[in-house]
């Protein structure tokens, strides 16, 4: 049976992981070198120590529950309960000294996403949310940050506003004006958490990993926010037996649902070009 009991264990467990794994980290931040993967993103490691931790700690608290990481485990398990986890969001910032690189977790159940917890160790953000969906289950509602409700802005698009792009996106800005400022901050969850906080209306993801959405998908619909897929198909439920090591998951995220139609007209041919790369 799952109770409030649950979810207070959910919510502890993920607060005293990811800063504990943090506090450490920062003892590294700024100093490795970084090697390149198969699929082009980098990993110290740091990323490898932190993705160990983080799946010990898992099966120690969680037995029942499977795991899906980056640096590890990319196959969809058959376990209901499924943490998908990113032990360093943000590598790249890692190793340069970047401030903005974060430990990430998202829980599902039956492949779909239900609790997201992202912390920032250098800026000291903790975001964390709760978004049931159609799974039946009850629980805390919301989204916060440093335990502080957060939710997205009521704004209409204007230059005085944000839009974020990713690294695989920025020909946005030469295709036509876009109706707002352009921002890039270098990590996938935290260009989506800053809509959730009202910081932005929007961005562009163009080849997410299941491990970069995870956490955040949640945690925008709670603070009222929305994301739609630049693909056919639709992303939730995840497939048990399914590797998800390189399927990108084009997005584009909205303060809320009336923006959608107004932002995804101008990235869409970037779901498109993914798409037809991967043969979505």
């Amino acid at each position: 049976m799952i109770d409030n009991t649950f979810w207070t264990k959910v919510l502890a467990f993920s607060e005293e992981t990811s800063h504990r794994i943090g506090d450490e980290l920062l003892g590294k931040f700024g100093k490795l070198q970084a090697v390149r993967k198969d699929d082009g993103s980098l990993v110290t490691e740091a990323d490898k120590w932190s993705d160990a931790e983080i799946r010990a700690a898992i099966a120690e608290t969680f037995p029942d529950h499977g795991v899906l990481s980056e640096e590890t485990q990319h196959i969809f398990p058959a376990e209901d309960w499924c943490w998908i986890i990113d032990p360093i969001d943000g590598t790249t910032n890692f190793t340069r000294g970047i401030p903005i690189w974060g430990i990430s977790m998202g829980l599902f159940y039956k492949g779909s996403p239900i609790f997201g917890y992202v912390h920032f160790p250098v800026i000291r953000q903790s975001y964390h949310g709760y978004w049931y969906g159609d799974s039946g289950l009850t629980g805390p509602t919301g989204a916060y940050c440093n335990g502080e409700p957060i939710h997205t802005s009521p704004d209409e698009p204007s230059m005085n506003h944000i839009f974020n792009l990713c690294a695989r996106s920025t020909d946005v800005v030469a295709n036509k004006p876009f109706p707002c400022k352009i921002r890039l901050m270098g990590v996938a969850s935290y260009n989506i958490l800053i809509v959730a906080a009202g910081a932005a209306l929007g961005g562009v993801e163009a080849t997410s990993k299941i491990w970069d959405i995870a956490a955040v998908w949640t945690i925008l619909q709670a603070a009222g926010g929305a994301i739609a897929s630049l693909e056919p198909n639709p992303i939730f439920p995840l497939t048990v037996g399914k590797d998800y090591g390189s399927r990108p998951f084009p997005c584009v995220t909205a303060s809320r649902e009336a923006l959608i139609p107004v932002f995804k007209p101008l990235v869409q041919f970037i779901g498109d070009r993914v798409c037809e790369k991967y043969e979505l």
